[in-house]
């Protein structure tokens, strides 16, 4: 086999071998075929909430599953193939094969990430908060690059975005705002990026064109459903309403119909202004302190089995996850998992697929990764 072909077939077998380790593959052949049984039993409807939830996990699995015999067949095919021009000298057939393993490689790594979004809420839509750091007009700037960053990534993947909430800097950008992405495996996809991102760049606010380094942090949390009860005790809220506004002065309402919730006990604070409507805002306020409670749940749950706890920290120095460098070079570093990109043009268009799921695969292999961060 070519050396190309060769590293076809190793990237696709990585992708199969990530895969299988996240379904815990023995595991999962025996949970599919209780499934299969227990959907063949008709007591399954006498609780169709139950039902559903069998039907689909057994969805699931089936799909993922089924990819991987899918993919394993299709190389095992393209390989005898690359074989038989090799042993005819056949160069057509030689690139037919090549060509094969090459289509293959790339869906094995699309399918991989797929495979990889299987936690409780993966498939849930996301709420996606951006707050600038400490820096005034720098920071706010950065702030809405990024804004604008997870709204191109959105758009990429047809996903839908609505801003629930926004506050504009004084003289640019925006001090903090949050979006809405609705679409399948949002969550899954955008908790990734949780935490504080890095941007060092010469300021175009500086009369002197000096090199500044700007911090924001992302924080990203499920929209939850009416399935998922969680509790909260109208004594336990701080309520204040406002005067809503928007970017360049649109949607700007003359009447209070802003909501901010702050729930005391945890000293979480979240806020509505997408609707004039200051009962509707109160409802999605309610709808995102909800959620923001239940992913500080999840987040407990998965430190608890990792044995480790990543506490939300300051947006500065030592805390990034993630930093942009435009001057004097061009590189955009992720510090989890040392994935590099030399396109920062692309990474601020939208293009932050391979970041997430260099993000994932981390988790199911638990790898840590030693990173310096670049300057």
């Amino acid at each position: 086999m070519r050396a190309e072909g060769q590293a076809h077939i190793d990237r696709i077998e990585a992708a199969l071998t990530l895969v299988r380790k996240s379904l815990d593959w023995e595991r999962a052949l025996r949970r599919l075929d209780e499934f299969n049984a227990r959907v063949e039993d008709p007591k399954l409807w006498d609780d169709p909430k139950q039902a559903e939830a069998v039907m689909r996990e057994r969805r699931r699995l089936e799909a993922s599953i089924g990819t991987v015999h899918e993919i394993s067949q299709e190389m095992a095919d393209a390989i005898e193939f690359v074989e038989l021009g090799e042993a005819e000298d056949d160069a057509d057939t030689i690139t037919e094969g090549l060509s094969s393993l090459a289509a293959l490689a790339r869906r094995a790594d699309a399918d991989k990430v797929q495979a990889l979004l299987s936690g409780e809420a993966d498939g849930n839509d996301a709420y996606l908060e951006v707050h600038a750091g400490a820096g005034g007009t720098e920071s706010q700037d950065w702030a809405e690059m990024l804004q604008r960053m997870y709204t191109r990534w959105a758009e990429r993947h047809g996903f839908k975005v609505e801003m629930v909430d926004y506050h504009a800097g004084e003289q640019a950008g925006i001090k903090s705002c949050t979006l809405h992405i609705k679409g399948e495996n949002a969550y899954g996809y955008a908790k990734t990026e949780s935490g504080v991102h890095r941007l060092v760049r010469i300021s175009p606010y500086d009369s002197s064109a000096r090199r500044h380094t700007s911090f924001s942090s992302v924080w990203v949390y499920p929209v939850i459903d009416d399935n998922i009860d969680i509790e909260i005790k109208e004594s336990d809220l701080k309520i204040d309403t406002y005067r809503a506004s928007g970017a360049g002065g649109q949607h700007v309402n003359t009447t209070d119909s802003a909501v901010r919730i702050t729930h005391i006990p945890t000293g979480i604070i979240v806020a509505s202004q997408s609707d004039r409507s200051q009962h509707k805002n109160r409802a999605t306020a309610m709808g995102m302190l909800k959620a923001r409670m239940y992913e500080a749940e999840l987040a407990k749950r998965e430190a608890e089995a990792s044995g480790e706890y990543q506490a939300k920290t300051e947006i500065g120095w030592g805390h990034q996850i993630r930093s942009y460098v435009l001057q004097p070079y061009q590189q955009v570093k992720d510090l989890r998992t040392g994935y590099v990109s030399t396109a920062p043009g692309d990474v601020l268009d939208g293009d932050i697929d391979n970041f997430m799921a260099a993000v994932l695969a981390q988790k199911v292999t638990g790898e840590k990764v030693s990173v310096e961060d670049i300057d």
